[in-house]
């Protein structure tokens, strides 16, 4: 599927990318079942199956600490707005002093 930079796809999306293209393979390799012997096809559909729980994981365990992040980064904002303004503004501050240094 083709994305354009505008319409960057959610990693759900990515997610049913990668079902849709092991289902795709399944396929394929069920067509060819002819050329190949049974085992060879049965590793291919066991480590595509395995391909696809890892990723599966690792998506979940890094949404799992993104939310636990934006979750913590919300509660320290909402403890102490003043600073957390501070923090910002000063960040902002530096930034704008190193990059316009750089345009000169």
């Amino acid at each position: 599927m083709k994305y354009n930079k505008e319409t960057a796809p959610s990693p759900k999306e990515l997610l049913h990318d990668l079902q849709e293209l092991i289902s795709e393979a399944e396929g394929m390799v069920a067509d060819s079942v002819a050329n190949h012997p049974i085992g060879a096809i049965q590793s291919i559909c066991s480590r595509l199956n395995h391909a696809q729980q890892r990723f599966t994981d690792a998506y979940a365990g890094a949404r799992k600490k993104v939310v636990a992040g934006a979750k913590y980064t919300d509660e320290t904002i909402r403890a102490n707005p003043y600073q957390a303004l501070a923090i910002a503004a000063g960040v902002g501050l530096v930034l704008g002093a190193l990059l316009g240094r750089r345009k000169k």
